[in-house]
């Protein structure tokens, strides 16, 4: 079976499976929690933009990453619904997975590739009448709260992409791990590539973890008792991954059982490298930085108008679409943001290290900052998911929310997915980007921003340190990652806030000619490298094509 419908180029022939736990492709398909899938997504629009020859795999979520609401408090509130998508053509495949030492039936439906203009996908789901209920949950809710479940997701999503692979009879030699998540895929190959040499030349794997202690760590014996290692001995199991430890890191098997690997920026290319260093035998570790898909995320009037260097236009667009953006805050705060002020949004996935509050580090210079500007006003909007069960992303989403309810110009929205994010990215003037030096692999929000004409003011982390220079295309914020948490949280607070006051704010409003020539320097040094045909094409240059 055939699951292209678009012509494959020469020098993409090869065949590829890109495995992965999530998939941001359209607002209406809620197969994404953040920035893993917005990559994905983007990565499968490039591919079919390029030619290549690649089959996304993933899971069809019954309920989604979680609808995010308020409850009567005005607390973040999650709702799990139940999805049905129409334009997923069933494609009568069901492959039989042991889980738990229970049968489990897994169904594929594919998204065509012209549905969205992607590479085709193949979604699995175990939410099928010949499962019984707890089989049925697996393929529920993403990044499940239940350790036997997300083992379950695992084992589903790559020993159970394999099988439908093979069912569907597609020609594959290059099995990609989009994270470790799919790692279980490396089992049930080994079966057909039955030693480690062998088995290597198949598989390449991404890493987005810049820390040990973010990387996924399971009992070696629960696993097998889950199906995770596809019917293999522990014996074997060691011998493949090497690991002899009885806590079973899926990074680590995921580095020994590949070709080659990359981290998602420079930076993050040499931190990989310092983390995994003491370890023997791993794939080498590349990098690729990330990007995204400027035709899908770029305003077109606003790109038009910046090619034909039509200033004027520039600025009356970039208004617009300020007014679009605000017409969401009016209508979900009962605020009246003016497309006039200076607007800065913070919006990303919520998780503590990313410091989603440092704005407010200083209560009394942030009241100062919301209200005593005069005629040098500010807006302040924040969004973000945080982990439905991470109490204390929620925590502080909720306290940013009410402390919001104060202030007029500021506003804390909800429903952030990939129609408010391109909104977002849009209609604001400065993308805020505050994570812990060397703690943010890549970090591509602030890259679709910047094909908006908004500009970074961000921490040298992640993909900045290739894009950002100073006062020119970006604002950068100096941090020191040898200082412990507290020292760096207030340096890191005091440096962001004296550039905010001292040069932003007053180039805003006193020097619009200068605030231009960096937005239009950002626009300019976005594109091409970052954007997501460079790194499409990377992929098979310097690893699936590797040692060809």
């Amino acid at each position: 079976m055939n699951l292209h419908t678009y012509k494959i180029k020469e020098e993409y022939k090869r065949g590829v499976a890109y495995f992965s736990m999530e998939f941001a492709i359209d607002q209406a398909l809620k197969t994404y929690s953040g920035g893993l899938g917005f990559l994905s997504g983007s990565h499968m629009r490039s591919a079919y933009d390029l030619g290549q020859n690649v089959i996304g795999v993933g899971m069809l979520w019954s309920y989604g990453y979680y609808d995010q609401t308020r409850d009567e408090h005005k607390d973040l509130k999650a709702n799990f619904i139940r999805k049905r998508y129409y334009f997923l053509e069933d494609l009568n495949i069901e492959v039989k997975l042991n889980i738990n030492n229970h049968p489990v039936y897994v169904k594929a439906l594919l998204l065509k590739a012209e549905t969205f203009g992607t590479a085709p996908i193949i979604f699995l789901t175990t939410d099928y009448y010949k499962n019984d209920h707890l089989a049925c949950t697996i393929s529920h809710k993403l990044y499940d709260v239940y350790e036997d479940t997300r083992i379950a997701q695992e084992t589903v999503l790559g020993v159970g992409g394999v099988k439908v692979l093979e069912a569907l009879n597609q020609k594959i030699d290059i099995y990609h791990l989009n994270e470790g998540h799919a790692l279980p895929l490396a089992f049930e190959l080994y079966k057909k590539y039955p030693s480690q040499e062998k088995l290597r030349e198949h598989i390449v794997f991404t890493t987005h973890t810049p820390e040990k202690a973010g990387n996924e760590v399971h009992n070696i014996y629960k696993l097998k008792q889950m199906g995770f290692f596809a019917d293999l001995t522990l014996d074997e199991v060691r011998t493949v991954t090497g690991i002899e430890d009885d806590n079973f890191s899926l990074t680590l098997g995921a580095l020994r059982v590949s070709k080659i690997a990359n981290g998602v920026s420079k930076l993050h290319g040499i931190v990989s490298n310092d983390m995994w260093k003491d370890y023997h035998n791993i794939a080498p570790i590349t990098s690729i930085t990330n990007a995204q898909n400027r035709k899908y995320w770029a305003d077109d009037q606003l790109l038009h108008f910046f090619n034909t260097n039509e200033d004027y236009e520039i600025v009356g667009r970039k208004k617009h679409l300020k007014k679009k953006l605000f017409e969401i805050v009016a209508d979900q705060t009962g605020k009246l943001f003016d497309p006039d002020v200076l607007t800065i949004v913070w919006a990303r996935r919520f998780a503590e290290y990313k410091r989603p509050n440092l704005l407010t580090y200083d209560m009394e210079r942030f009241k100062k900052l919301v209200t005593s500007n005069g005629d040098k006003k500010v807006q302040i909007i924040w969004a973000g998911k945080p982990y439905p069960f991470d109490m204390n992303a929620i925590h502080i989403f909720n306290e940013l929310h009410h402390l919001s309810l104060d202030y007029p110009n500021v506003a804390v929205l909800i429903g952030y997915e990939l129609k408010l994010s391109s909104m977002l990215k849009k209609g604001s003037d400065i993308w805020l980007n505050t994570p812990r030096i060397t703690r943010e692999a890549s970090g591509t929000s602030g890259m679709t921003a910047s094909m908006n004409g908004v500009i970074n003011f961000s921490i040298n982390d992640g993909w900045i340190p290739e894009f950002g220079v100073d006062g020119v295309n970006s604002f950068i914020i100096p941090a020191d990652p040898t200082l412990n948490i507290e020292t760096q949280d207030r340096e890191d607070y005091l440096n962001m806030m004296n550039i905010l006051e001292e040069k932003i704010i007053p180039m805003y409003y006193n020097n619009q000619d200068e605030w231009l020539k960096i937005m239009k320097s950002s626009m300019r040094d976005v594109n091409p490298y970052f954007n997501s045909s460079r790194m499409a094409d990377e992929y098979y240059s310097k690893m699936y094509n590797l040692n060809d």
